[in-house]
């Protein structure tokens, strides 16, 4: 089910800063038109930590009627420090018919390797949805090692990994370390080939935001060994995917699509719209593949 690309989806808002439920279906058709292999709300793309207890089911529900007539997959984000939280989450997403669940590290706490697991392990025990680990250490301040990720892809519903330690070296000993039907997903656009030359099996990404059929297609060839058309089609758009990083994830994005024509250009703070000068790049970035499409206000 989790292989191929995946879109960490933004979440759209209005001046008034409130969810704008509109921009968020035309954005979720708009990935299923593309052929995206599954969905990804409430993740730190979607701005998770500044959406209320009623807008984050909302986002998840949303997105799950959109994708239901395509039977696109649906990943809920369902991450936190708080296990009770999670679990409390990752049940409301199953009962909303979510496919599985994405749940970032505990993060502000740093637990140790075995609290990593025991957090994990009680997720999985109470929620019979499929679940994929989520590595990103540097934004939660610890690491989920090879080992831990190996002793967790034991328990049946702990499927996959989104991995975004930046670390090559350690994505690989996840890769020797895990059982085949466990599902290594590179959680940075640029990586992509690199860990899927290893045998990841695909991307969550933030750059399908912008380009879902190119990311996508990027993944399908990687996956069908044509790693020199992936490699054509990379360096195509890799400024792009550079590009989106330039400040902290959304908001690079964000801007993106809103130069696109696709979204109002509006953060929740502490998120900023990107300073002017990196702005300028983003710009750069969207005309040279012909992307940019309106005037950017932002707010």
């Amino acid at each position: 089910m989790f292989t191929g690309c995946g879109t960490a989806l933004v979440t759209p808002f209005r001046r008034d800063l409130s969810l704008d439920e509109d921009a968020l279906r035309r954005l979720v058709r708009r990935q299923i038109d593309a052929g995206i292999d599954f969905l990804v709300p409430c993740g730190t793309t979607g701005e998770s930590p500044t959406l209320t207890n009623a807008e984050q089911p909302r986002v998840v529900e949303i997105t799950i009627d959109e994708a239901r007539r395509s039977k696109t997959p649906v990943v809920a984000g369902a991450g936190g420090n708080n296990t009770s939280h999670v679990i409390e989450m990752a049940r409301e997403f199953e009962k909303l018919g979510a496919n599985g669940i994405l749940s970032v590290a505990p993060y502000y706490n740093k637990p140790t390797q075995e609290g990593l697991y025991q957090h994990y392990k009680a997720l999985a025990a109470a929620i019979s949805l499929p679940i994929i680990l989520y590595n990103i250490p540097g934004r939660t301040g610890v690491n989920i090692e090879p080992a831990t990720i190996a002793r967790l892809a034991e328990i049946e519903n702990i499927v996959a990994v989104k991995e975004a330690s930046g670390n090559i070296s350690q994505m690989a000993v996840v890769l020797d370390l895990v059982p085949d039907h466990f599902a290594v997903l590179s959680g940075d656009d640029a990586i992509t080939l690199p860990l899927m030359a290893l045998g990841g099996r695909g991307l969550i990404s933030v750059s399908s935001n912008e380009i879902p059929a190119e990311m996508t297609r990027i993944v399908k060839l990687a996956l069908a060994n044509d790693f020199a058309a992936a490699r054509e089609v990379h360096f195509r758009f890799s400024k792009l995917m550079e590009v989106n990083f330039v400040e902290t994830n959304p908001g690079p994005v964000k801007a993106a699509m809103a130069l696109m024509g696709l979204l109002e250009p509006v953060f929740r703070l502490p998120l900023v719209a990107p300073k002017p000068d990196n702005l300028a790049k983003i710009r750069s970035a969207l005309e040279s593949v012909g992307l940019v499409q309106q005037v950017y206000a932002a707010r």
